[in-house]
């Protein structure tokens, strides 16, 4: 039997301590959360506080969420395992990681570029293949791929880009922060025959969306 090494110790941990008890149930996501190794998405002087209860900085003036965060809106997506999901602000990785140990195919789309060379090879490193990735204006989607099953953007925006709905597969679920530049709501838009829903999940603070469809740089 092999023996759990630090790193793993820390996971169970957060998701037995950060996940579960504020109703994260979802099977799928708890898997996903013990088994992608989140300290390698961080740089590594602060490698050693990837588990703890809090965003952390990733440099270009962005942030790896909290754990908590990131599984609430996996959750929120219900995935079973055949989406192609696309996601809007790549960041460290870290999220696209755990979407794509869940689905089959995770789109992500990210704006600076020293973030995504970075978090390419760390894909790579783990073998993460089934993770495609491109540089671009998020807020427009990924046109040539669409329609995704499911889309989720890991920045606040003041609406809901139009071009995403667009390209949300029906039926399909969408989640994104929107509110104004200091703090959101976690919005779900739910697709399905034609009409679209919106609820509340919770309130959040994440960094702004830039781009055609949403904040200005």
């Amino acid at each position: 039997m092999t023996t759990p090494s630090p790193w793993d110790i820390n996971r169970e941990r957060m998701v037995d301590e950060q996940l579960i008890p504020r109703g994260i149930h979802d099977e799928n996501t708890l898997r996903a959360m013990r088994t992608v190794p989140r300290h390698l998405f961080v740089d590594d002087a602060m490698a050693s506080c990837a588990y703890g209860d809090n965003p952390l900085p990733i440099g270009a003036g962005q942030t790896i969420s909290q754990p908590y965060i990131v599984a609430l809106m996996t959750q929120a997506l219900g995935l079973k395992g055949d989406e192609r999901v696309l996601e809007i602000g790549t960041g460290s990785g870290y999220q696209a990681a755990v979407l794509s140990r869940i689905c089959e195919r995770v789109y992500t789309v990210e704006r600076i570029d020293s973030l995504l060379v970075r978090a390419r090879k760390i894909f790579d490193r783990l073998h993460y293949h089934n993770i495609t990735s491109r540089l671009d204006d998020g807020t427009d989607g990924w046109p040539d791929e669409a329609p995704f099953d499911s889309i989720l953007v890991t920045a606040g925006g003041p609406k809901i880009p139009q071009p995403l709905i667009d390209q949300l597969a029906d039926p399909g679920r969408l989640v994104i922060p929107v509110g104004d530049q200091h703090v959101q709501e976690l919005q779900l838009l739910e697709k399905n025959s034609g009409e679209t829903r919106v609820t509340t999940i919770e309130q959040v603070r994440f960094v702004n969306l830039i781009g055609a469809h949403g904040w200005s740089a």
